[in-house]
């Protein structure tokens, strides 16, 4: 199977809070991104995490609605994050060549379009548990209860999700213009899928699949988003205590149409820094 069709091929569960937007959480409908299907073997044999960009464009049928458009992005980009190397955001020399390099997620379109951005958290051993997930994210984006979020399987193939604005903020330590989010035991709310899933529960819950999803367009607002901008950068992106702090990848291609087209199977071009 190609690369690109392995990365929209399972049945989400979820648009985000679009009906209650930042205040609220409600999750409703059918959409092909939210069980994400990660590349084969990543998450079993690789030692080290990347978060590998897609994105999605669906058909009506795919989501029920309103067709996919050519509007979502994923991309690794240089000078787009926090230094990569750890270091305070500031004209030190020491950070001056430093890449710099953050993940931008894009829908440049309504929320009901049936199209989103994501990445897939590979290196990551089916079966685990984690202690926590997060991220740092560039005020002036997104942040909605609903996207950018985690979506979180586990091995009972339960789907739980950690909106950016359910999880405890603080200022990011590398700059005062990002934010820092986390979920863990006592910070942040995950919400399941399903009401009937059993709670989430971090050290415990036996996880198969982690994917980052940006599906809240720029009819959207959150609090550090009033208008809408329909984008977000996020940087650090912390599983289980390991911060993803650069990567590589853009999707879609600019040969693609917007599914990825031209992506090869073996992912190389899309490993990064951790």
């Amino acid at each position: 199977m190609p690369a690109n069709n392995r990365r929209t091929s399972v049945a989400l569960i979820a648009v985000a809070a679009v009906a209650l937007g930042y205040a609220g959480n409600a999750f409703a409908g059918s959409h092909p991104w939210d069980h994400h299907h990660e590349s084969d073997g990543d998450h079993h044999n690789s030692q080290s995490l990347r978060a590998t960009p897609w994105v999605f464009v669906g058909t009506a049928q795919d989501c029920g609605g309103t067709p996919g458009s050519n509007i979502v992005t994923s991309a690794w980009l240089g000078g787009m994050g926090l230094p990569d190397n750890g270091a305070p955001n500031s004209p030190d020399p020491s950070a001056r060549r430093d890449p710099h390099t953050g993940l931008l997620l894009n829908k440049n379109g309504p929320t009901t379009d049936c199209s989103a951005a994501g990445a897939s958290i590979n290196g990551f051993r089916s079966g685990q548990t984690i202690t926590e997930l997060g991220f740092d994210y560039r005020l002036g984006g997104h942040c909605g209860a609903g996207a950018p979020r985690f979506n979180i399987t586990t091995t009972a193939g339960n789907t739980y999700f950690a909106g950016c604005a359910r999880g405890a903020q603080t200022p990011a330590p590398q700059d005062s213009q990002w934010e820092r989010v986390r979920f863990a035991d006592g910070q942040g709310i995950i919400d399941p899928a399903n009401p009937a899933n059993p709670p989430f529960q971090f050290g415990t819950t036996r996880v198969r699949s982690i994917e980052i999803v940006f599906d809240e367009g720029t009819d959207t607002a959150s609090p550090s988003d009033p208008n809408g901008v329909g984008l977000a950068v996020l940087d650090n992106i912390d599983i289980g205590g390991k911060l993803i702090t650069s990567g590589q990848g853009i999707q879609p291609r600019a040969e693609g149409n917007g599914k990825g087209e031209g992506d090869d199977d073996d992912d190389d071009d899309d490993r990064g820094d951790r």
